[in-house]
């Protein structure tokens, strides 16, 4: 449902940005690339259902216009419970992991990557117009755009010059 205006996300407090990917490296080795592609969809359903993991939304899963790469925008409270979603919640990350690394890895037929980003509190800013909900404002809150945060200023709680 498209909201209608401008909005901004509400999130109050730190938060982790957390990029995962993967990439096509040879499309004739199916049966190695598509389970690494397969896994995106459980780990995320997983982590919808259990609030308390820390998770706090995504984007995604995101296809390149070339169709070979494909990413994942997620917002996690923080990084000890990305952390521990990776290496210790039920089977799902870990086994997929060594699923990985069994079948996948040693072919190159299919690149993965991840990048983490630690962002403090009063360190972002985000505007959205006539979306729907969508990043940090459909994994945290939206709030309608007046006052201080018609500006990427006052987004940003600087002071205003």
């Amino acid at each position: 449902m498209i909201q209608t205006g401008r909005f901004a996300a509400g999130h109050d407090g730190p938060l982790v940005v957390f990029l995962i990917g993967m990439r096509v490296n040879n499309w004739l080795r199916f049966r190695e690339w598509m389970p690494v592609a397969g896994a995106m969809v459980p780990m995320l359903s997983y982590l919808y259902q259990h609030p308390k993991s820390g998770f706090l939304g995504a984007n995604g899963p995101l296809i390149s216009p070339n169709f070979r790469e494909i990413v994942t925008v997620q917002y996690w409270r923080s990084t000890e419970d990305l952390e521990r979603f990776a290496r210790q919640d039920p089977a799902l990350h870990p086994e997929a992991w060594k699923r990985f690394f069994r079948q996948s890895f040693k072919g190159r037929a299919v690149g993965i990557w991840h990048e983490t980003y630690k962002v403090e509190a009063g360190a972002f800013e985000n505007i959205y117009g006539n979306m729907p909900l969508y990043g940090l404002a459909k994994a945290s809150k939206a709030v309608p755009v007046k006052g201080k945060l018609e500006t990427m200023r006052g987004r940003l709680n600087q002071d205003q010059e």
